[in-house]
C-alpha cells in the first residue's frame, strides 16, 4: 500500500518562534543552544524537545543494541556489518531543516566522516519513537521531510500500541516520492525488516513490561 504524507506543523507549544530569520541565522541560533539541547530546525522555527520518558529510552537502547551488534558494533564479526547506527544525532538537510532522529543509520561507504555535528549526509535509515505529544510531528512532517530528501527506509515504533511499522521510499521520474508500507508487527512477532532483514527482530523485547508505571508513550514535561 502506498501512503501519502502531507506537510503539517506540529503543536505550537513545542516551538520557540524564529519567524523571518534567514537559514544561516537560524542555524547560528541552533548552534548557540549547545550540544546538550535536543533541538530541531523546522521551517523557520526552532523546536526544543523535552527529554524522553523511560519507555522511549528503553526502545532506543534495545533497538540500538539489537541492530548495532550485528550491523555496526561488531564491524561484521558475527553479523553483516557495514553500517554506522547512532541515537539522537543532528542531521541537516539541503533545505536547511535540521532534525534529531531517535535512531539513524548510514551505510559506511556513504559516511566518510561520521564524527561531525551536524551530519549533512542523508541517512539510509531512520527510526522515530512515537508518543502522543509528537505523533503528528513524526508521522506527518518528518515523514514528508525524509521522503523529500530521499531517505530510503523509515521505521516508526509506538510504545503504547507496542508496534513497529516500516516504510520504504518509492521514487520514479514521473511521480512524487511516496512511502510504501512494508508492514506492521506487534510484540509477538520476530520479523525480518528491511534494510536489516539479515536478522530477525524480536519486537517484544523493545518494550517495558505491561503495567509498569505511567503511560508508555509520552515524554517528560
Amino acid at each position: 500500500m502506498i501512503h501519502d504524507f502531507e506537510p503539517a506543523m506540529p503543536g505550537a507549544g513545542w516551538y520557540r518562534s524564529r519567524m523571518g530569520k534567514t537559514r544561516e541565522a537560524l542555524f547560528a541560533e541552533w548552534l548557540a543552544l549547545g550540544e546538550g539541547v535536543r533541538a530541531e530546525i523546522v521551517g523557520e522555527r526552532i523546536l526544543v524537545q523535552p527529554r524522553p520518558m523511560p519507555a522511549h529510552a528503553k526502545i532506543q537502547r534495545v533497538l540500538g543494541a539489537l541492530l548495532g551488534g550485528p550491523f555496526d558494533d561488531l564491524h561484521g564479526h558475527g553479523g553483516p556489518g557495514g553500517w554506522y547506527l547512532f541515537p539522537e544525532v543532528d542531521v541537516r538537510f539541503a533545505s536547511g531543516d535540521l532534525v534529531v532522529p531517535d535512531l539513524a543509520g548510514w551505510r559506511r561507504e556513504r559516511l566518510a566522516v561520521p564524527n561531525v555535528r551536524p551530519l549533512e549526509v542523508v541517512p539510509d535509515w531512520v527510526c522515530e519513537i512515537v508518543s502522543p505529544s509528537n505523533a503528528a510531528h513524526d508521522r506527518v512532517w518528518k515523514a514528508e521531510l525524509y521522503a523529500a530528501h530521499g531517505v530510503p527506509f523509515s521505521w516508526l515504533v509506538d510504545p503504547e500500541a507496542r508496534v513497529v511499522e516500516a516504510y520504504e521510499l518509492m521514487a520514479s521520474p514521473d511521480a512524487p516520492r511516496r512511502w510504501l508500507r512494508l508492514g506492521a508487527w506487534d510484540e509477538t512477532a520476530s520479523p525480518r525488516i528491511a534494510p536489516f532483514d539479515a536478522i530477525e527482530l524480536p519486537v517484544g523485547r523493545l518494550f517495558l513490561p505491561r503495567g509498569e508505571g505511567a503511560p508508555l508513550g509520552d515524554r517528560a514535561p
